[in-house]
Order: structure tokens, then C-alpha cells, then sequence
């Protein structure tokens, strides 16, 4: 991907940008808990979702299109695949989830994924797991795809989770309900969607806070099929969060973003930016499953450095985005408490600094995140090591200065029409 910096400052609005992923894995999933059809609008239609749904199919749902909307009938039970590979594509989420899911039901489930799905840690689902009666096959003690799950009905378990993961907490959870319960703690709060989505289905799930912020979740056993699941899929801050950073590099620029999630643990990033300088105006709405509404970001002058090592499991996805904003900052600033960086699709600590670098940024690597001091961004050639957030992010950073970006085809696996969004803004983009 080639992109050429703008010629003149936009003005935009979406209605429709990027439909949320983690919500629309979560609706694929989430189905099959159920005993009647959901009905879902504006479902990602991304290569990672798209898995997801011929996975469930797999399983035995049925899945009807209509234009914009899809009707998911969960079988009356879950099929064994046995020798058929179940395939994630790119998606952490996917696999980590239907781990837990497919761990108690009746069956043995093959699970798999792309090159660099195959590079990343499972042994934080299967290693607790494993402990209360689940059965893993895999490189590594099962921590690396591919990975056979043969399932069973598993006892009731609790678990303390060393991270806060919103992947680990919905795995637990989904062996817990499909199980004889669980109890389940996290250090920290993590993306809340299963939460949220599960109790709006009718699941019987408590969660409390303590006072050092710890995550207490109580679930208890399905003793009957949940209520199917009738929503329509917000707009994705991760991926809206790309067009917000735009607007805030870009001089007299802005953009409003339509229907968007507004689940606190989601806009960090962009509580971030505005804490950098750049104007943003939040518009809540009221209702559905989870917090939504409009959001404009307009250019207030350049940017200022910020250290950041809060609520990192709140914006662990845009922090390769938030990279650009701190390379085109006054000063110096830093990410730290992120180590999860180095398990994502690449070793995103890494391969942000070494990029910056290319671009003449000053930028170094911490073990747990970086340091960026702002400056003028040149043109360079990036290689974005198959990480669709990486692509995204130099993108947007080529609006200032230009770039060449080498594997950008796996924006396709959550951001399809992220092109044709650019060129909306003005961008001139070679694919």
C-alpha cells in the first residue's frame, strides 16, 4: 500500500465506518447459547468475523443473510468436527473464546489459525483448564495452534487470572456456564461486552469491584437456553480510533463518527488524545446492550506529550495508533505497563519503534512499552509484519508525510473498507 500525503484538511462524517469485531465475535458465539434465532445488523463482514461464522456453522448453526442483516439458528447441539479443521484466520479472540466454549461440550474440535495466529500464546486458556478437567492437544503442552479441544462437562472451578484479559475472563466464563459454574477474578477491569451481552441474555452472572479495583466474577451453571440475541453491531472505536488520530494530526481537520461504542473500557485512546490537546465532543445514546452514541474530533493545534501506564488493557489495541499521535507531539512520551504488546499479531513494541525510526522519529523500546519523542515525519517504507493495526496506523501517518506499506492486506481481516474510508478524507491510496 502506497499512500500520498493530503493536499488540503477534511471535514467528515460516518455513519457507518467499522462495525465492532469483539461485539460481532461475540454475537456469532454467543448464539449458540441460545435455543431460538438472533437477529444481527451491521454484523463485521471482515475476514476474522466471516471465520467466526463458518466456524459456528460448522458446529451445526444456520446462518441467513438479508442485505445488512444476519439470523443465526443454533443447533438443537453441538456437532463434534472431529478431523475438520475449525479456522480463526487471524483472530486471537476467535480461538481463544471458542476454546472455552468448545471445552465442555461433548466432542473432539479442532481449532487453527493463519502463520501468525500460530505464533501466539494459548497456554493462559488451556493451562487452567487443564487443571479442572479439559483436555488440550497442541504444540508446546497445547500452547500453540493448532490445538484439538476434547471437550466434557467440567466441573465447577474458580480462577484467578494474573492479567486482566477480556479474551481469558470470556473463556473462563464460557466453560463456566456450558460447566458447573466458576468463579473467576481478574487484577484489573477488561473489556466487559461478555458481561454486559450474557446478562442481557438472561445468564445468571454477578460482578463486583473492590476498592483496589480487582474484578470479582460469580457464574452460575445454564440451567436452561438463554434469550437469543436482536441488536444492531455499533461502529468500532479501535478502528474509528484511526480516523479520530487523523483528525487530530491533521491541521483543521475533523471528523464525526456516527453510532459508536462508548463501553468506557473502549475509548481510552481517544480519552488519551484529548488529553494531548486535540477537541472531543461525545454525544451518549441510551439503550441496547452496551453504551453507544456520536463522537467528533477536531484538529486543536499540535499535539503534547503524555505518559501513559493506566487502564492499558483499555487501549492495548489502539497503542500503535497512539504511537503516531506521540510522533507528532511536542515532547516526549511514554507507554508503559503494555508487555502484552509483545503477544500480539507481531511484537508490536518492536515493530512500532523500528518503523517510527524509519520515518526519523526518535523512538526507543521499553520492556513493557516505548518512549517517542515528537518530530517531522518523513516518507519511508514500513514493513507492517501482517499486523492490520500496524498497516492502519503508518497509513495515517502517511496523510502527513507519505508511506509505503509492505503487507497491508491483512487490514482486510477487521477493517475492510478502510481504504475506501481513506480516500473519502482526500487520501490518494495505491493498493
Amino acid at each position: 500500500m502506497r499512500v500520498e500525503a493530503l493536499k488540503k484538511p477534511f471535514n467528515a462524517s460516518f455513519e457507518h465506518l467499522a462495525s465492532d469485531k469483539s461485539i460481532s465475535h461475540r454475537c456469532a458465539i454467543f448464539s449458540l447459547l441460545s435455543s431460538e434465532p438472533s437477529v444481527i445488523e451491521n454484523y463485521l463482514e471482515a475476514e476474522d468475523t466471516l471465520n467466526t461464522l463458518k466456524i459456528i456453522q460448522a458446529l451445526g448453526a444456520n446462518v441467513r443473510w438479508d442485505e445488512n442483516k444476519i439470523t443465526i439458528t443454533p443447533p438443537k447441539e453441538i456437532k463434534s468436527t472431529k478431523a475438520k479443521v475449525l479456522d480463526c484466520g487471524n483472530s486471537g479472540t476467535a480461538i481463544r473464546l471458542l476454546m472455552g466454549f468448545l471445552a465442555s461440550k461433548q466432542g473432539e474440535f479442532i481449532l487453527d489459525g493463519d502463520e501468525y495466529l500460530r505464533k501466539r500464546p494459548m497456554r493462559r486458556i488451556t493451562e487452567p483448564l487443564e487443571k479442572i478437567g479439559a483436555v488440550f492437544e497442541g504444540k508446546d503442552k497445547a500452547n500453540f495452534a493448532p490445538i484439538k479441544v476434547k471437550g466434557k462437562k467440567l466441573e465447577f472451578f474458580s480462577y484467578d487470572s494474573p492479567i486482566a484479559s477480556a479474551q481469558v475472563k470470556t473463556a473462563m466464563i464460557l466453560a463456566g456456564l456450558n460447566g458447573k459454574g466458576c468463579k473467576i477474578s481478574e487484577p484489573s477491569l477488561s473489556r466487559d461486552h461478555s458481561e454486559k451481552m450474557l446478562s442481557a441474555m438472561g445468564a445468571s452472572l454477578s460482578v463486583d469491584e473492590s476498592k483496589d479495583g480487582k474484578i470479582k466474577i460469580e457464574v452460575s451453571p445454564l440451567k436452561s437456553p438463554l434469550k437469543p440475541i436482536n441488536m444492531v453491531v455499533p461502529n468500532d472505536p479501535s478502528s474509528c480510533f484511526f480516523y479520530a488520530l487523523a483528525a487530530a494530526i491533521i491541521p483543521n481537520s475533523s471528523v464525526e463518527i456516527k453510532n459508536m461504542l462508548l463501553n468506557k473500557t473502549r475509548i481510552e485512546a481517544f480519552k488519551v488524545l484529548g488529553s494531548m490537546g486535540a477537541k472531543i465532543e461525545y454525544k451518549p445514546k441510551n439503550g441496547g446492550y452496551d453504551d453507544t452514541g456520536d463522537v467528533k474530533i477536531s484538529y486543536n493545534g499540535r499535539l503534547k506529550a503524555v505518559d501513559v501506564s493506566e487502564n492499558i488493557a483499555w487501549l492495548i489495541d489502539e497503542a500503535p495508533a497512539l504511537a503516531i499521535a506521540f510522533a507528532c507531539a511536542d515532547g516526549t512520551s511514554t507507554l508503559k505497563n503494555a508487555k502484552e504488546l509483545r503477544v500480539k499479531e507481531c511484537d508490536r513494541i518492536a515493530v512500532t519503534v523500528s518503523a517510527l525510526r524509519a520515518c526519523g522519529i526518535e523512538a526507543s523500546e521499553l520492556e513493557d512499552g516505548f518512549k517517542i519523542t515528537g518530530g517531522v515525519a518523513k516518507s519511508a517504507s514500513i514493513d507492517s509484519h501482517g499486523d492490520h493495526r500496524i498497516a492502519m496506523s503508518f497509513a495515517v501517518l502517511g496523510l502527513l508525510c507519505g508511506m509505503e506499506i509492505s503487507k497491508s492486506e491483512f487490514i482486510a481481516t477487521s477493517f475492510p473498507n478502510f481504504t475506501k474510508c481513506l480516500e473519502s478524507l482526500g487520501a490518494v491510496v495505491n493498493e
